[in-house]
């Protein structure tokens, strides 16, 4: 889109006002011309945690120790309780001993088979007795996994007595009290909440879907790749939180009660300055809005009826005047100009290629079909 502005001077003819009339009002222009711009969705949304989980003993006993502070963060593999684990001490030092009085009587049957081949050889012995050693060998390497399945068995449940955090997250307050029999994973011990990255939930309405999906059939929308929105989170102060994330997840099925569909974003929280619960709104960016017309907020006027636009044309008389243009418009577009950004709206019909839409010095115009003037933007606001 380019400005037209031109000095009052340029158009001498159209500086004075006809006979008995107003003079004309001061305004500038902006022309008609498509261009493709980015196309963005703010939604309300809520947080919740990527995880919630439910921290449990896999073991029974006395519980002796909260090895965390209630609210604080944890990381994976913290240890966050203790139970007493004499008793799973004693039973990894028995397997022990039992897998050592395997491997002894393994290493006695491989001697006898060693020491009762050659005899057999010679016919010294029967071939009974050599199978009866081989056999008891055989018996022997098996006790030996029995027992070293044993000691595993045993020592997971000594290590299973220190309860340890399997995510990164936030922990919850204590539900069972030091001193405690805790009979196993019965027993809610406390709830640990995963919160980076964290989970941003929303509705969008079925209207809103249909819209979208027939502008991107006609070629007027394109959508993001696989649906996979770029998501910015924006505070209730209106900042954004620092780090961006990706839809992933829309549900097919719309709710009967509020006319939406769930989707759900992924989104970092490093410094875990987001929390579950919390009420945002989020941004939903990657798609753009193709051969669009954008004009500024300003311009855009309603009369009750309608909005509409002035745009500046020429009378039967060839005279310049302001004509209202009704028109159709869709979202909001902020843009970046320098140091400035400026918001604009989509229009989605009444206007054309080439069209000058004026959009300074509207409040000059009393009415449809008033003379005006170019001027620069300056201009037609200080007049």
């Amino acid at each position: 889109m380019s400005i037209i502005a031109v000095m009052a001077g340029c158009e001498q003819q159209s500086d004075q006002a006809p006979a008995g009339g107003m003079p004309p009002a001061a305004v500038a222009v902006i022309e008609m011309q498509t261009r493709s711009v980015p196309f963005s969705i703010e939604l309300p949304a809520t947080l919740s945690g990527a995880k919630e989980v439910e921290i449990r003993a896999q073991v029974s006993g006395i519980l002796q120790a909260r090895n965390f502070s209630e609210g604080d963060k944890v990381t994976a593999g913290q240890s966050l309780f203790s139970l007493d684990a004499k008793i799973y001490a004693v039973e990894v030092e028995q397997a022990k001993s039992a897998l050592n009085a395997a491997k002894t009587r393994l290493e006695q049957a491989g001697r006898e088979v060693k020491r009762l081949k050659p005899l057999r050889a010679k016919n010294s012995i029967s071939q009974r007795e050599l199978d009866n050693a081989i056999s008891t060998l055989d018996i022997s390497k098996s006790d030996v996994k029995a027992a070293e399945a044993t000691l595993s068995r045993a020592q997971l449940r000594l290590d299973y007595s220190k309860v340890t955090s399997p995510v990164n997250g936030i922990a919850g307050r204590e539900l069972v009290s030091e001193g405690t029999y805790v009979s196993g994973p019965e027993v809610l011990l406390t709830q640990l909440t995963q919160i980076d990255p964290i989970r941003v939930r929303f509705g969008l309405s079925e209207r809103e879907q249909l819209t979208m999906r027939n502008d991107a059939a006609s070629g007027a929308l394109t959508l993001p790749e696989g649906g996979h929105w770029k998501t910015k989170i924006k505070l209730f102060d209106g900042s954004f939180h620092p780090q961006e994330g990706l839809v992933n997840f829309s549900d097919i099925r719309i709710n009967s009660l509020t006319g939406t569909s769930e989707l759900q974003a992924i989104v970092p929280n490093s410094d875990f300055s987001l929390r579950p619960g919390q009420f945002v709104r989020v941004v939903l960016e990657g798609a753009v809005r193709e051969n669009a017309y954008v004009v500024p907020q300003r311009a855009v006027l309603d009369n009750g009826l309608g909005k509409f636009v002035y745009v500046m044309a020429k009378n039967e008389q060839g005279m310049t005047i302001a004509l209202p243009a009704p028109v159709v418009v869709g979202e909001w577009v902020q843009e970046q100009q320098g140091d400035t950004i400026t918001n604009g709206w989509i229009i989605r019909s009444g206007l054309k290629k080439g069209d000058k839409v004026i959009i300074d010095g509207m409040a000059r115009i009393f009415f449809p079909g008033m003379p005006v003037r170019l001027v620069d933007n300056a201009q037609a606001t200080q007049q």
